[in-house]
């Protein structure tokens, strides 16, 4: 996949920061933090390129991925705030109290275009589930809510997973039956999120296909 992106550096104290953000809003996708239960709803685009942001910061150990996602358009269903998206590796060190001032310094950022590989991202995604049941395994996404903003912190093959998941959604949402009327189709979650100590009812953000309205305008495919 080609990704049209803005690329930013820039410097706090004695850190650089790399941070990319895609060129074009992904206007019909939202998001809300998990609280414990999240919600991302999203149309083939914003599923799609989702898949293809994923599949780069996999392999971007030293680079913050910022989504905008709470200002597109409202979604017609859902609850709760909507909120960006931050993707980093746990290497990188991001302290999501830092954040705010990065963010107000994203300001004409350079364009950049980036091609992502679908297969090593699928050969690194179906190495982390043949990992995933094995007893002591702990690759999974740390997360974290702030400034209206949700955190995702992994490595390489959970964000390949998680890729995966998104290219799922985009591919098969649009061939649910219900989706023609412009009801939202619960295709996967985000894999593996830490949990609190505790028990409780566990942190899921779940993963929807929603076609944009007005809905007359949508075919499933093969029709």
């Amino acid at each position: 996949m080609r990704l049209r992106l803005r690329q930013f550096r820039l410097r706090t104290g004695p850190y650089e920061h790399r941070v990319v953000q895609p060129r074009q809003p992904l206007r019909h996708t939202s998001l809300t933090a998990p609280e414990p239960i999240g919600l991302l709803l999203g149309d083939h685009d914003g599923l799609n390129r989702l898949a293809g942001l994923f599949s780069f910061a996999a392999y971007s150990r030293h680079t913050i991925v910022h989504v905008p996602l709470r200002d597109g358009v409202p979604p017609d269903e859902g609850f709760g705030e909507r909120v960006d998206l931050v993707l980093a590796h746990h290497t990188l060190g991001l302290r999501p109290s830092k954040w705010p001032d990065l963010r107000r310094k994203l300001v004409n950022g350079p364009a950049l275009t980036v091609r992502t590989d679908e297969a090593r991202t699928a050969r690194d995604a179906a190495s982390w589930r043949e990992r995933w049941e094995q007893a002591g395994f702990r690759d999974e996404l740390r997360h974290a809510t702030h400034a209206r903003t949700f955190f995702l912190f992994g490595s390489r093959d959970v964000f390949a997973e998680t890729a995966m998941a998104f290219s799922c959604a985009a591919g098969w949402g649009p061939r649910h039956k219900r989706v023609v009327e412009g009801h939202s189709v619960l295709m996967s979650a985000l894999p593996a999120l830490v949990q609190a100590p505790g028990g409780g009812h566990p942190f899921e953000v779940m993963i929807c296909f929603k076609p944009y309205p007005p809905y007359a305008h949508f075919k499933r495919p093969g029709r």
